[in-house]
């Protein structure tokens, strides 16, 4: 492959990334789909959150700084404990979630630095979430809260962070690694699977997170996701063969992503519900980001990963010029000279 078609690919599944968490972002957490289509239609484009969002559980979730130096929240406390407030109230269309927000923010520090270091990664972490008004979104993840949490307790950074992770919002922290080293495979494995638990330890995240970067890296130096299944088929588990995910294709989307599988954040659940709509839609990645957001529930988390594997197999050109120029706040393109 020649060095233009490799970039197109990594840059195909980074602005995939951002386009896929982005148009999910204003239903995002929506588990009644009917809802979700009462309040915002077929979401094609990028549309801005309201209030109420009938499927909220903020009011449940809690985070009290131990100390100040631990306070992540900020001027989005208030919101926390009031039901019926959307996770992402604040957020403009075409804007990224905090995990996206998070996601350029490694990116552009592994970019200015030449190198990746998990030192210099957990030091602007802190740095971020800490510093009052650098992002507008209210809601923040239990694996951040968790590690909040640890830091105002005194804990070294590099345990600060879950050992029982099983989101797939963690595969957000996880690609930029993989994508920037990509031009050494498995040290670009090694790297990003060693940068999860920073963030996302756990078994399960380890596992899964394991089959996501080898057929993502597959799919940047070429592969169809066919072919990237096929060739790992001795090493998937039963519910990723490629027949099984296809013989679901006769059946609506939201029934596969909703009752086959959870369309929850839970990774033994998501990454299946993610690869089977990448498989399903692996020609057609406008549709297939439409078709995920519109299965509601973990939708932004399913979305930066499907648009990923669609952006890496298709390149750039496979997304629509209203939401690559629609971002609010976009990805660097990659250039062949910056990848580590």
């Amino acid at each position: 492959m020649n060095q233009n078609d490799f970039i197109d690919r990594l840059n195909g599944a980074l602005y995939g990334m951002f386009i896929g968490d982005a148009l999910a972002m204003p239903v995002h957490w929506y588990y009644d789909t009917n809802a979700l289509k009462r309040d915002y239609g077929i979401v094609e484009n990028y549309v801005q959150p309201r209030n109420p969002h009938p499927d909220s559980i903020l009011y449940r979730s809690v985070y009290t700084a131990r100390s100040a130096r631990a306070d992540i929240l900020h001027e989005q406390k208030c919101f926390w404990g009031q039901k019926n407030i959307h996770y992402h109230q604040f957020l403009q269309a075409g804007e990224n979630t905090l995990n996206l927000k998070l996601a350029k923010e490694l990116l552009n520090l592994l970019l200015e630095n030449g190198s990746y270091s998990a030192e210099n990664w957990l030091q602007r972490l802190v740095e971020y979430m800490t510093t009052p008004g650098c992002h507008n979104d209210t809601y923040v993840e239990e694996y951040l809260r968790h590690f909040f949490l640890r830091y105002g307790k005194g804990v070294e950074l590099k345990k600060c962070g879950r050992t029982d992770e099983k989101h797939i919002g963690g595969f957000t922290q996880m690609l930029p690694v993989l994508l920037v080293l990509a031009r050494d495979p498995e040290l670009a494995i090694d790297t990003a699977l060693n940068h999860l638990p920073l963030t996302h330890g756990g078994e399960k995240v380890q596992y899964w997170g394991s089959i996501l970067a080898r057929l993502q890296l597959a799919l940047v130096y070429g592969d169809s996701l066919h072919e990237a299944m096929t060739s790992s088929t001795d090493t998937l588990p039963a519910e990723l063969k490629e027949d099984r995910l296809r013989a679901l294709a006769n059946y609506p989307d939201h029934i596969v992503v909703g009752r086959h599988f959870s369309s929850a954040c839970y990774v033994d659940q998501a990454l299946p519900a993610t690869l089977y709509l990448a498989l399903k839609y692996q020609n057609q990645p406008e549709q297939g980001l439409i078709a995920n957001t519109m299965c509601g529930g973990d939708n932004a988390g399913r979305g930066a990963v499907l648009g990923a594997l669609l952006g890496a197999q298709n390149g750039m050109d496979c997304w629509p010029a209203r939401w690559v120029e629609g971002l609010l706040d976009p990805p660097p393109l990659l250039k062949f000279s910056q990848l580590l």
